[in-house]
């Protein structure tokens, strides 16, 4: 019965229908995928060949920049500041090391490899890929180079690459104006343009390599290459080379600038050289000074930390950051300005006993000759530095027409020079001192104001800015260090224009002349300040000496400058122009803790001016170019 069952259940007719109709419709839909496929392969293969293709050529052909070569830096007579010199840098390839351990300790027994070089390199090794090279140790002298070269054969993966490095051929000299490179940090990569810096390491960090970074810097190039599958080089198939920056040359004359920091010796300060007549700066001067090469391939923690923590502060540009105190080297602005103004005469006299008071006040403002300068008038006042009279000067100007007859000059405010970083100093006012101090202003800061002390602060760039446009009878010029860019090698020059500023306004030429006469009498006058300097000299000066106090001294006491420390001993100052008649050179010079502007700061400002003026050529330049067979234009 059960048998009879099974034979029933099971229909072989039944099953075979079953089995065709899937087999059909397994056959129909291969069929149908098959078509998709080809249509597919139609698709990619003929219908978008072309974008498939140039997908896969951009898969396979990548785009590697090319570093532009750094413009190079002269200054007026063609001397190289700033230059690119073969470097060597050695490398290392993970992907050829078998034992970086031991590759590495092998080299530290050839060559100096400092914690600070390994530590770097493990940085960038691990943001590369491993047959790309890594550099470990930059700028390898002709020795470490050769013991390298020895052992070539034991060190695989170690390469030895040669690339353009920047390098100031005159070390120490003008590196407060000149500047320097340096590698590029995170904060300065998200402001550049990505594409054009993309093979750049370096930039320019102060001075006029900052300030002229886009003209110095160039414009990338590249190459089309064609990689492998991990990003390795096969070959280059097309290049765009790079245009090279511009090279710069600057008013700066090296001989003058060299002078000036020599002159200064073991004392700090500053001294900025001006040509009035058109704002080049032919000197600035910071001293101390920093060798700018240290900067380049990184500066050790050692070194960094002994120019930074140095209370000497040699990273500090004085020339352009430094705000001192003006003491007397104010003093023919403000007798120009009384009798400008109509409130002076010039043959109003007043007696020097040595001290000046107030009405109503019982204070005695001290002259610095303790006797006294006697019948005193501008002519003399300024001659002999005379504060009492000045203190009654100010009285009478009082200190809104002192500041705003002084801003004329440009105190108080930026210069606009073409280096990053100026102070504007501070060219004090009664409104100034309700906004910053919420006091009421007091007469006898007028009277501290007048002989250059009390709140006023002034640079040295400004104090030769202003000192310029005395020598040329009001008018201004906005300083310059740059002369002229030259797209290449023995290419003209393309001079940068003089830019006039605001000229002081002249009401009566007489005044001028009397002032700058009185200037004059400072430096040639029998009783002057600064007549020690006159003794052979070749030309006219006409200047201004100046003492500012660094702290203040009790009324009736008595300063000794051998009792004081050297920190807190008077500034020295001398400003000053010449030829006189012929004004070509205009320098201010503040030497920190000198004491006597007559006796320490003109005797360097002679030497600045004997070295421009009686070695003077009237177009350096030209004849720079001319010699190679080019003109300037």
């Amino acid at each position: 019965m059960a048998f009879d069952n099974q034979q029933r259940l099971k229909d072989h007719f039944h099953e075979t229908m079953i089995f065709n109709q899937r087999t059909l419709i397994a056959g129909v839909i291969m069929f149908l995928l098959l078509i998709l496929l080809l249509s597919r392969l139609v698709y990619l293969q003929i219908t978008n060949q072309q974008h498939y293709a140039t997908l896969s050529d951009n898969n396979r052909v990548s785009i590697r920049p090319i570093p532009p070569t750094r413009g190079l830096i002269f200054d007026r007579n063609g001397v190289l500041l700033a230059q690119n010199l073969p470097s060597f840098t050695l490398e290392i390839v993970p992907e050829h090391v078998e034992n970086l351990d031991k590759t590495l300790a092998t080299l530290k027994q050839l060559i100096s490899i400092s914690d600070e070089d390994l530590k770097r390199f493990h940085k960038n090794r691990r943001k590369k890929r491993r047959f790309e090279g890594v550099p470990l140790r930059f700028r390898l002298n002709e020795e470490e180079v050769a013991r390298i070269s020895v052992q070539q054969d034991q060190l695989d993966g170690v390469l030895i690459k040669a690339q353009l490095s920047r390098h100031y051929p005159q070390g120490k000299l003008a590196s407060h104006a000149v500047g320097y490179v340096s590698r590029i940090n995170e904060n300065e990569l998200q402001k550049l343009n990505a594409s054009n810096y993309s093979a750049t390491t370096h930039i320019g960090k102060v001075g006029i390599e900052r300030t002229y970074e886009t003209l110095l810097h160039g414009s990338v190039g590249f190459q089309h290459v064609e990689t492998n599958a991990q990003g390795r080089v096969l070959r280059v198939l097309d290049r765009t080379l790079p245009i090279s920056g511009k090279n710069l040359f600057l008013n700066l004359d090296s001989k003058v600038q060299a002078i000036a920091e020599q002159s200064l010796a073991d004392n700090n300060g500053a001294l900025v050289a001006i040509d009035p007549r058109d704002g080049s700066v032919l000197a600035m001067v910071s001293v101390p000074v920093y060798d700018p090469n240290l900067f380049v391939h990184g500066i050790s923690s050692v070194d960094y930390k002994a120019l930074s923590t140095s209370p000497e502060r040699p990273l500090f540009n004085r020339a352009l950051r430094g705000q001192y105190p003006p003491g007397s080297t104010v003093k023919p602005f403000l007798g120009l300005a009384g009798l400008e103004l109509n409130l002076l005469q010039q043959h109003h006299e007043l007696d020097c006993p040595g001290w000046y008071m107030i009405k109503s006040d019982e204070r005695r403002y001290r002259d610095w000759k303790k006797e006294g300068h006697a019948d005193t008038d501008l002519f003399k006042a300024i001659t002999e530095s005379c504060d009492v009279f000045f203190y009654d000067l100010s009285v009478t100007l009082g200190i809104d027409n002192m500041s705003s007859y002084l801003a004329k000059f440009g105190l108080g405010q930026k210069t606009g020079i073409d280096i990053r970083g100026e102070l504007a100093g501070l060219n004090p006012s009664r409104e100034w001192k309700r906004r910053n101090r919420n006091l009421p202003w007091f007469p006898g800061e007028t009277l501290i104001t007048g002989i250059g002390q009390g709140f006023m602060l002034t640079t040295p760039i400004q104090l030769a800015s202003a000192t310029a446009a005395i020598a040329m009878m009001g008018e201004r010029y906005k300083p310059r260090m740059l002369y002229g860019i030259q797209d290449e090698q023995k290419s003209p020059i393309i001079k940068t224009q003089a830019k006039p500023l605001k000229a002081v306004p002249v009401s009566d030429e007489k005044n001028w002349r009397y002032v700058i006469d009185a200037m004059k009498n400072v430096v040639h006058g029998l009783h002057g300040t600064a007549r020690g300097i006159k003794y052979n000299l070749k030309y006219p000066i006409a200047g201004k000496t100046g003492t500012a106090q660094v702290f203040g001294i009790a009324q009736d006491a008595e300063y000794k400058k051998e009792e004081i420390a050297k920190k807190l001993q008077d500034h020295a100052l001398f400003i000053g122009y010449a030829p006189f008649d012929d004004p070509k050179i205009a320098v201010a010079l503040i030497v920190e803790n000198g004491g006597s502007g007559g006796a320490v700061a003109a005797p360097i400002v002679r030497k600045v001016m004997d070295e421009y003026l009686l070695k003077l050529d009237k177009n350096p330049v030209k004849n720079v170019l001319e010699n190679s067979g080019e003109t300037a234009q």
